[in-house]
């Protein structure tokens, strides 16, 4: 059997293996990443950049030739509820290089990070290559199985990190126990037609009595997700397609008319929300960051911030002791007591967000006016700058130093 020796075997080509990969051959590491898929063309619904990413960005000297790919700039969001309009993020006073969200589709943010990664000499991005299992000796993971084309492969490593998503191989094989959070919602994602010209041009929430939506500029469509009660997506297929445009019109009247362009339950995709964490991200040997580590919630938008956080702050933490040689499993437990609290702190509020503001409209228990602390952004311009530092920034932003580049950049 063929083996491939390298320092570092990242499982998982998204957002955060991507950049942990490119962020730790900028150190000079050599790192192999393994993606199942043969590209990025696939149709993710996560396709936002945060302002705290597009920050690692600029600290990495990226940004000028990220912001050069097409792009819809988001600088405020607002909800609709009970037929007012009220504004509730501004993200115009972030201490950051772009106070705007970024949403550019994921599989172009992809081959941008991809692209730069593979100039840097230390870095092999494996298409078609599905990590099978893990390989170890004495208790300690020393790489994985990994196949592509139908013919089985080692690639031996002395750390392997798995960013393969929440359904994560790589975490179940390593024994990682999961805690999970419970999460009483599902959302349906679907498109809609935009005139590029129409108002209001901002990302909205949408709530009223029985619903959620929330639809989001993509320019030429509108990106638009539909909360629903969890494992209630046959129900609402029972009730056919009229159903499901009529009650769209309702939660969102100016997108009434848009609606009608929804033909079948084809055109709407179910994305089944968990809300999980490991007890322990590590065992000898292997790391479990992002997705793998944490499933979040699509409340705020944050799980792929959180993912690239992690990333960064990895990078920075097992760069150097994979280096000089002093990595081990204290190493691993750094990167967990980094990034632990950001990702529990972050899943607290999802959670509040289920129980008390989205449940309530989706059961039709609430009134579909607007709770209090939306009412209260909108009269305080100055509270709004709250909720955009915990989008925007999210808990513990995570900053990438030069002094650890070793590639003349």
């Amino acid at each position: 059997m063929q083996v491939i020796e390298t320092e570092c075997c990242i499982a998982g080509g998204g957002p955060a293996g991507i950049m942990l990969g490119y962020l730790l051959a900028r150190q000079g590491i050599d790192v192999v990443v393994v993606e199942k898929h043969k590209d990025f063309l696939r149709d993710f619904r996560g396709d936002t950049v945060h302002p705290s990413t597009m920050q690692v960005l600029h600290e990495l000297g990226l940004l000028e030739a990220f912001l050069k790919r097409d792009f819809q700039k988001t600088e405020q969001i607002g909800l609709n509820a009970g037929g007012r309009h009220y504004q509730m993020v501004d993200f115009g006073h972030l201490p950051t290089a772009a106070k705007f969200v970024a949403f550019m589709p994921q599989w172009d943010f992809l081959d941008f990070l991809a692209s730069e990664a593979r100039k840097l000499p230390g870095f092999t991005l494996m298409m078609e290559t599905r990590a099978e299992r893990l390989t170890g000796r004495d208790g300690k993971v020393t790489g994985i199985c990994a196949s592509k084309d139908g013919e089985e492969f080692k690639i031996r490593a002395k750390l392997t990190i798995a960013c393969d998503g929440r359904d994560s191989t790589l975490r179940e094989a390593g024994r990682l126990k999961q805690v999970q959070q419970g999460a009483p919602i599902d959302v349906l994602w679907f498109r809609l037609p935009r005139n590029e010209s129409e108002a209001p041009a901002e990302s909205l929430g949408h709530i009223a009595k029985g619903g959620f939506l929330v639809s989001l500029n993509r320019g030429s469509y509108w990106q638009a997700a539909l909360v629903i009660e969890k494992d209630g997506f046959g129900r609402v297929r029972e009730q056919g397609i009229e159903a499901f445009r009529d009650k769209v019109a309702t939660i969102a009247p100016d997108l009434a008319d848009a609606a009608q362009a929804i033909e079948s339950f084809e055109d709407v995709k179910l994305l089944r929300v968990e809300v999980s964490r490991l007890r322990k991200w590590w065992r000898d040997g292997l790391l479990a960051i992002g997705d793998a580590a944490h499933a979040m919630s699509p409340v705020g938008g944050v799980g792929i911030n959180l993912a690239l956080q992690d990333a960064v702050a990895s990078a920075r933490i097992i760069g150097p002791a994979l280096k000089d040689g002093s990595l081990s499993w204290t190493t691993l437990a750094k990167v967990q007591k980094r990034r632990e609290w950001p990702a529990e702190i972050t899943q607290a509020v999802q959670v509040f967000a289920h129980e008390r503001v989205i449940m309530p409209a989706i059961s039709g228990k609430s009134s579909g006016k607007a709770p209090l602390f939306v009412r209260l952004l909108d009269k305080v311009p100055l509270l709004r700058r709250l909720p955009a530092r915990a989008i925007g920034l999210g808990p513990r932003p995570e900053h990438w130093p030069k002094s650890l580049d070793q590639t003349g950049r």
